[in-house]
């Protein structure tokens, strides 16, 4: 039986916070496809056990028309039941197309403020009859990759991710603050920083590290996500923007410091592990992708107020 999951999300974050719904579903069957359209996705799970494979869709498929299109890649793939996480009439009947035989989606008609967590974690408990279902899991790195980045931190530092990359340039806090917080963090603790940014950002991570000192900080950039992984996943702490780099670290059991500009609450509302930073006087529950706050809005203070906790 070959059973199959699509996300249809193309952020590498909003793919990694239903991955615990894709392992609860292979718990139950075995490892499973997971169909996305984020081209990343295959870089983080891809030695996962529970995962049989990744299969990267390229084009979104936007119009109704593209049913027979979708069906005929679908096909391919001789799925035996296939799990929708999203509300897509298109999606469904592409499937039956496909000749799925059990075809699983989320209700049609409710999209409009979709909470990606809650939505989720109902649709996995009312088909697989799992309450309570986590909304964590554990992103898989091998022990091998595991030992080799430890055996290259300072233990006798604290060693924390600098999330000062994002997909989006409203969700970033900006190099000066960064600057700032390192330079104050580093008085406090004896310190090593990872500027995690991806390549198109090397110029965000270039300015942090000329400002501060390369005996203190490492670009990440150059680095792909793979080997990015194994080096965040054993450091003490992550503080940053809303990026992949959370969503990684806060499944491998590492505090996340979120800092909160655009984004809703479902990308920082499923695990322990996380901890939003919010301006003073806004709720959660009013902050959209729409949001535009000025990073000003969150002062280094209180960044660095909350890290010393966690720290200690």
């Amino acid at each position: 039986m070959k059973i199959g999951i699509f996300l249809s999300y193309v952020g590498l974050g909003s793919n990694l916070l239903h991955l615990t719904y894709c392992h609860q579903i292979a718990k139950k069957y075995g490892p499973v496809s997971v169909v996305t359209l984020c081209k990343n996705l295959e870089q983080v799970i891809g030695d996962d056990p529970l995962i049989k494979e990744v299969i990267y869709i390229e084009k979104y498929y936007k119009k109704f028309s593209d049913i027979f299109k979708l069906s005929r890649l679908l096909k391919k793939y001789n799925f035996n039941i296939l799990y929708i996480f999203y509300p897509s009439i298109r999606l469904f009947f592409a499937s039956k197309l496909a000749g799925v035989k059990k075809v699983y989606s989320y209700n049609f008609f409710i999209k409009k403020n979709l909470h990606l967590v809650k939505a989720a974690k109902k649709f996995v408990e009312e088909i697989l009859k799992i309450k309570p279902c986590p909304t964590e899991t554990e992103i898989f790195i091998s022990e091998k990759n595991k030992q080799i980045a430890q055996s290259n931190l300072d233990k006798n530092k604290k060693n924390i991710v600098i999330g000062a990359g994002s997909s989006g340039v409203s969700t970033r806090w900006g190099e000066k603050n960064y600057i700032n917080l390192i330079k104050q963090l580093n008085k406090k603790k004896d310190c090593f920083f990872y500027i995690l940014c991806g390549p198109k950002e090397k110029e965000i991570a270039d300015k942090i590290i000329e400002e501060v000192s390369s005996n203190i900080c490492l670009s990440l950039s150059n680095k792909t996500i793979a080997e990015v992984m194994p080096i965040i996943s054993a450091c003490d702490i992550y503080i940053g923007n809303d990026s992949f780099g959370h969503h990684i670290c806060s499944q491998c059991s590492i505090p996340s410091l979120i800092i909160m500009l655009d984004t809703p609450k479902a990308y920082s509302d499923y695990s322990k592990n996380q901890f939003r930073i919010l301006p003073p006087k806004v709720s959660i529950e009013n902050i959209t992708h729409d949001s535009r706050i000025s990073p000003d809005a969150i002062k280094v203070d209180l960044v660095l107020e909350k890290a010393i906790k966690i720290l200690n």
